[in-house]
C-alpha cells in the first residue's frame, strides 16, 4: 500500500531526512506536517542498540521498553511523525550509492551532522549535485561549514553560552544561567524550515541546485536582544532576572500552595492604576520612572497580595482588570490547560494514545487528523525502494540480506 503524505502546501515535495537529535528532526517535522513527502534515512544504530543501557530522556511510550525499545523512544517518536523510514548503512559503498539514487528522485536533502561528516562519507554538495542537478542540500552544523570553530563538537547547551544569550539569563552578573533546554535547537529548526521553503521558491524560478548552510551558533546570535545594541554603544548591560527595563511591576510572584507562582506585568499607566485598586499600599499616581525606582517595594507588596491566592483565580481577577497575568504552569498543568485543550493542540496519533505536540500553524488545507505516527525503524525499506526507484522485491531482499538495509539495530 502506497503511503501518501498528509495534505498541505508542500504536497509534491520529496525530502530526504538524515537528521538526528532535536534541531534537524524538528525542522523536518515542520515540513512533513505541511505536506512534504519525507523519507527518513536512518543508520542501523540511529535509534540506539537492541538493548538500552538506561531509560532515554523522556522515557518510553507506554512507560516500558518492551521488545523493541528502539521503536518506543518517546522523544524520537515525538519528533519524527509523518515520515517513512529507510534504514540504510551509509558506511558501506553500496549504501552510499543507494542514497545517491534516492537523491536523484528528491527535491531536498537535509542533515545536521558536523561540518566534516558528509564530505568524509563522499557525500558533499558537489557529489549530491552530480546525482541531482536541482537538489536543495540543507546542512545544519553547530558552527557552520567555515571559520575556526567549524570542526568543533557542538550541542545546544554548549553553543548557547557562546551566543551571548546565557550571559543575560539569571539574576546577577556573576551567575549566568543556561536556559537548560538547548534553546538553539528549536531556534535553528525554525530557521531551517523557512530556509527550505525559500530555497524551493528559488528552485522553481531557476531550476538550479542550492546549498543552504546555517549554524546553530548564528541562529542564537540572531536572537540577541537590546543588550547587543547597548554593548555596541558602549553601555554595560546587566542581568535583570524577571524584571524589565521599561515596565514595573514585571515579575513572577508566589501564590497559594507549594511552588505555585503567577507572572504579571504592567505596561501602561492605566494598568498600574487598575492594579492599585486591587493591591493596598500602592500609589496609583506613580509614574513609570517612580515605579522603576521603587520596584523592590512594589514587588514585595505584590508578593504579599498574591501569596494567599490561587494562581488561576488571581490571574482571572487581574485579566478582568485589563492587567497582563498568567499562572506559571508545570508540564501537567499545561497539558490540562483549557486553552490548550480547546484548540486540540496535542494529538494522540502515537502508540498508547500518547499526547504529542501539534503544529502551531493553523491554515486551510492542514488537517492533523491525517497525521501518521512515527514509523518503526526501516518500516518503509521495501515501499520506498520499489516506489521511488522501481526496485523488484528480490532486489530489496538481497540488500537486506547483505546488511545494506535494516529493520532493527544489529546485535
Amino acid at each position: 500500500m502506497v503511503k501518501l503524505p498528509v495534505d498541505g502546501p508542500l504536497n509534491g515535495i520529496k525530502v530526504l531526512d538524515l537528521t538526528h537529535v532535536w534541531a534537524g528532526p524538528l525542522a523536518v517535522r515542520f515540513l512533513a506536517d505541511l505536506g512534504a513527502e519525507v523519507v527518513k534515512i536512518e543508520a542501523p544504530y540511529g535509534r540506539g542498540s537492541q538493548v538500552f543501557p538506561s531509560q532515554p530522556i523522556g522515557g518510553w511510550l507506554g512507560g516500558e521498553a518492551g521488545d523493541e525499545p528502539w521503536n518506543v523512544n518517546a522523544v524520537f517518536n515525538k519528533l519524527n511523525r509523518n515520515r517513512r523510514s529507510v534504514c540504510l548503512d551509509l558506511k558501506q559503498k553500496q549504501g552510499r550509492e543507494l542514497l545517491l539514487q534516492l537523491v536523484a528522485c528528491a527535491d531536498v536533502i537535509i542533515e545536521n551532522f558536523s561540518a566534516r561528516a558528509m564530505p568524509a562519507m563522499g557525500l558533499g554538495f558537489e557529489v549530491l549535485k552530480q546525482a541531482n542537478p536541482q537538489i536543495i542540500y540543507v546542512s545544519m552544523p553547530g558552527f557552520g561549514a567555515s571559520g575556526p570553530y567549524h570542526g568543533r563538537v557542538a550541542f545546544g547547551p554548549i553553543v548557547e553560552p557562546m551566543t551571548g544569550l546565557t550571559k543575560m539569563l539569571g539574576y546577577e552578573a556573576d551567575r549566568p544561567m543556561n536556559s537548560a533546554m538547548a534553546l538553539m535547537d528549536p531556534i535553528a529548526a525554525t530557521h531551517a524550515a523557512s530556509a527550505v521553503v525559500r530555497a524551493l521558491r528559488k528552485q522553481q524560478q531557476d531550476g538550479a541546485a542550492a546549498y543552504v548552510e546555517l549554524s546553530l551558533h548564528e541562529t542564537g546570535v540572531a536572537y540577541n536582544g537590546p543588550w547587543l545594541i547597548d554593548t555596541q554603544l558602549g553601555k554595560r548591560p546587566v542581568c535583570q532576572g524577571n524584571a524589565h527595563p521599561q515596565m514595573a511591576p514585571h515579575g513572577v510572584y508566589p501564590c497559594q500552595g507549594e511552588d505555585n507562582w503567577l507572572a504579571m506585568a504592567c505596561q501602561t499607566q492605566d494598568q498600574w492604576q487598575q492594579l492599585c485598586t486591587l493591591v493596598g499600599g500602592l500609589d496609583g499616581n506613580w509614574t513609570l520612572s517612580q515605579r522603576l525606582q521603587a520596584r523592590q517595594s512594589i514587588d514585595e507588596a505584590l508578593a504579599g497580595w498574591t501569596a494567599p491566592q490561587d494562581k488561576n483565580a488571581a490571574t482571572l481577577l487581574l485579566q478582568t482588570h485589563g492587567i497582563a497575568a498568567g499562572p506559571v504552569n508545570n508540564a501537567a498543568e499545561m497539558l490540562a490547560d483549557e486553552q490548550v485543550k480547546a484548540r486540540d493542540f496535542f494529538q494522540t496519533l502515537e502508540r498508547f494514545n500518547t499526547p504529542m505536540p501539534g503544529n502551531p500553524i493553523h491554515m486551510p488545507g492542514l488537517n492533523p487528523q491525517q497525521w501518521r505516527r512515527c514509523p518503526d525503524l526501516g518500516a518503509d525499506n521495501h515501499g520506498v525502494l520499489t516506489q521511488w526507484l522501481g526496485y523488484a522485491d528480490d532486489q530489496v531482499s538481497t540488500l537486506q540480506k547483505q546488511g545494506i538495509l535494516h529493520d532493527k539495530p544489529p546485535t
